[in-house]
């Protein structure tokens, strides 16, 4: 909850629970009358829920090979959407692939936001040593660009899944931690918090029940647009070999595995492309939306 209406409610004397459930609940009514987030944050339930039941609906097996069925062009038979250069049903690997990219796109964000949201927000609120020690070591983060960090650290730890989802999530820790540690160091200072400290309750306790509330909505605003970007990198990571490994069903190692067929099937070779810019594109909007809701002043 945004610290403005923490302040009203805790200088109101009213109990912080009750407020916190009205402030969600504002933020799903503002949702509701947003039609493009909506759309788009079905469109991206939509693309999880296949990826989930890729077993069920894909209709053949994505490792299945034919070389007799090679770059076959959309509509072809009994694959609606034509098949790789190595014959392999493309929707089947779509469905699979949607698994591994959304996964690459959530989870390493999820993570950072742990790890940088808590380094952040003890930065922020003890200050001191502690605030400096925690931010240049961020810093030291911030003097490479993320593609090229992600490239480097992926390939030093030998590419993989496992290689992408640390390089991604050590990525976006530094830009979480700043936002966390910002956004409490603007929550310390407040009445209540100072109110807190002076009857003697403990640390830990005044980060739980007044700064996560407030430091959370920044957070998770910010956190959302990255999920767009760690698709982006991940898909990055696999086009140059640094993610999955063949054969598993990748939507940026199928962009590469496709880009020497791109004059014989050229709508076959951009499905992977066109799927990943979809969801993109619907992490952002959602962000946006988000943005707009969760914005108290507005």
């Amino acid at each position: 909850m945004p610290a403005d209406a923490t302040i009203t409610t805790a200088q109101a004397g009213a109990p912080a629970g009750p407020a916190r459930r009205g402030y969600w609940s504002s933020v799903a009514e503002r949702l509701r009358h947003d039609p493009v987030t909506v759309f788009f944050l079905c469109v991206i339930l939509l693309a999880a829920v296949a990826a989930l039941l890729a077993p069920v609906l894909a209709p053949h097996d994505p490792y299945e090979t034919s070389m007799l069925k090679r770059l076959k062009p959309v509509g072809f038979e009994e694959h609606p959407l034509g098949t790789d250069e190595l014959g392999r049903d493309m929707l089947s690997r779509l469905l699979y692939g949607g698994r591994v990219s959304i996964m690459m796109g959530v989870l390493p964000v999820l993570l950072a936001v742990a790890i940088g949201g808590t380094l952040g927000v003890l930065a922020g609120f003890l200050g001191g040593l502690v605030n400096t020690a925690i931010m240049r070591v961020m810093d030291v983060f911030y003097a490479f660009p993320s593609v090229l960090l992600a490239v480097a650290i992926s390939g030093t730890l030998g590419g993989g899944i496992a290689s992408g989802l640390v390089a991604l999530t050590l990525v976006f820790i530094p830009s979480l931690c700043r936002v966390a540690e910002t956004a409490t160091s603007q929550i310390r200072s407040v009445d209540f918090v100072e109110a807190a400290r002076a009857s003697g309750a403990p640390t830990h306790s005044i980060i739980r029940a007044h700064v996560i509330g407030n430091v959370l909505p920044p957070i998770f605003i910010y956190a959302s647009s990255l999920v767009s970007v760690s698709i982006l990198l991940s898909a990055g990571l696999s086009f140059l070999g640094l993610g999955v490994s063949p054969p598993v069903a990748d939507w940026g190692a199928m962009l590469s595995s496709l880009r020497q067929a791109v004059y014989v099937q050229p709508l076959v070779c951009a499905l992977p492309g066109i799927a990943i810019f979809v969801m993109s594109l619907s992490f952002n909007l959602v962000s946006d939306g988000l943005r707009h809701a969760m914005d108290v002043k507005a």
